[in-house]
């Protein structure tokens, strides 16, 4: 497995390549994670980091012109790992993935897998790191379609993301399989027992928050395009009205500022930001939400979260996307996509119907745990194996004729 990002840190995609891991290794798989020299190593995982890079220890967030030769040094230990273990897949996550792992397949003459998360120009267009107007955009814009069809089958983590490789890149129905991001309903449930009700009292004491107050929670990265600034903006507007609320904004980069901003705001005395929060102690800080927010502008990247919210009984409000109402459908909140306004009018009127949002979070949970959960979508992953083994082969599959590589340059 290719993971071209600091691995393991308590965010996004991240999640997605644990819990995978975690599945296909309970399936009897034996997996090794190549990825960068930054990042938390994880009990039980076998990971491969590439070469040291003293002048960068930080986590690596978003586009970066460091990745590029993060990347290079990443490419040495894919191979030097693909020697050692002789891999019978090759899963790589992001497009930089997919690209180090084409000499694999290439070699190895094993399937390449993979795992598309997003848009890599449209990431880097959220990111503001290219201009859609740019000289960049366009030769970046090819060499993403060009990724596309490296690998044998593509898994999406969203249906709304395979609508994009279909519309946008005409990339072939047949070989792209959504895997929408799922989660661990048994970890993430409301007050599981009384230890967890214990713990996520002992963060509400640490943060001073009273026992009453209604609190709306955030759980990921803190950014322009996450909708971190429009949240802050909101969070004032509902305090007028409803003064005792308080606001959890878990997360990083950013924290300092964004403390800044809340200050600058008048919102600091009910604003809160615990930082980076572990995994392992999501659901515990989750636990302190009366409400869950999700206000990630990007039309094109997932959005792990909303599995997370739903799962711990949250009501989530969220801006209006194909992602969004893809995961909440007809139980989410939605708010009109960048507009603060529409975002604090809805908090205002969950926050003023408690029995109606209690009611509604149940049912999210009921879906989570029908619908998402990470066993049944490890199971998922293992087909597109079997299915990609036998394209690579030139086999027919169930009754389907191969489809053909579209050629490219690498080929």
């Amino acid at each position: 497995m290719i993971a071209p990002t600091s691995f393991f840190a308590d965010y996004g995609g991240h999640i997605r390549i644990l819990e995978e891991i975690r599945g296909l290794q309970a399936r009897g798989h034996q997996v090794t994670v190549c990825t960068y020299h930054i990042g938390n190593n994880v009990p039980g995982v076998r990971i491969r980091r590439s070469l040291d890079v003293p002048w960068r220890r930080g986590v690596q967030v978003g586009s970066s012109r460091h990745k590029l030769y993060f990347d290079v040094m990443l490419g040495v230990t894919v191979l030097r790992a693909a020697l050692a273990t002789r891999p019978h897949i090759v899963h790589a996550h992001m497009h930089e993935g997919a690209l180090l792992g084409y000499p694999i397949r290439q070699l190895g003459h094993v399937p390449l897998v993979f795992d598309y998360q997003g848009s890599l120009t449209g990431e880097m267009v959220d990111h503001h790191f290219l201009h859609p107007q740019g000289a960049l955009y366009r030769p970046l814009r090819w060499l993403e379609s060009r990724i596309n069809y490296l690998a044998d089958a593509v898994l999406t983590s969203s249906e709304n993301a395979a609508e994009v490789l279909r519309r946008e890149f005409q990339y072939p129905a047949a070989r792209i399989f959504p895997v929408i991001d799922a989660v661990n309903a048994a970890r993430f449930q409301p007050a599981a027992d009384a230890a967890a009700r214990a713990r996520s009292a002992a963060h509400r004491r640490e943060l001073g928050i009273p026992d009453a107050a209604p609190v709306v929670v955030y759980l990921g990265l803190l950014a322009p395009y996450q909708g971190t600034d429009l949240l802050l903006e909101a969070s004032r507007r509902v305090l007028a009205v409803l003064p005792e609320t308080r606001f959890v904004i878990m997360g990083f980069p950013g924290v300092d500022s964004y403390r800044a901003l809340a200050e600058a705001l008048g919102v600091s005395h009910r604003v809160v930001f615990p930082g980076r929060i572990p995994y392992a102690e999501a659901p515990d800080w989750l636990g302190l939400g009366t409400v869950a927010v999700a206000p990630k502008l990007s039309l094109t990247e997932g959005a792990g979260k909303i599995p997370l919210y739903m799962a711990m009984g949250l009501p989530t409000i969220a801006f209006d996307t194909p992602v969004s109402r893809e995961f909440l459908g007809p139980l989410g909140i939605y708010a009109a996509r960048g507009s603060a306004d529409s975002l604090a009018a809805q908090l205002i009127a969950t926050l003023g119907d408690p029995a109606g949002s209690a009611c509604r979070g149940q049912r999210l949970r009921v879906v989570a745990q029908q619908e998402r959960a990470w066993d049944v979508a490890v199971q998922q992953i293992e087909a597109v194996y079997d299915r990609a083994w036998a394209w690579r082969a030139g086999a027919r599959f169930r009754g389907q004729t191969p489809l053909p590589a579209r050629r490219t340059p690498l080929d």
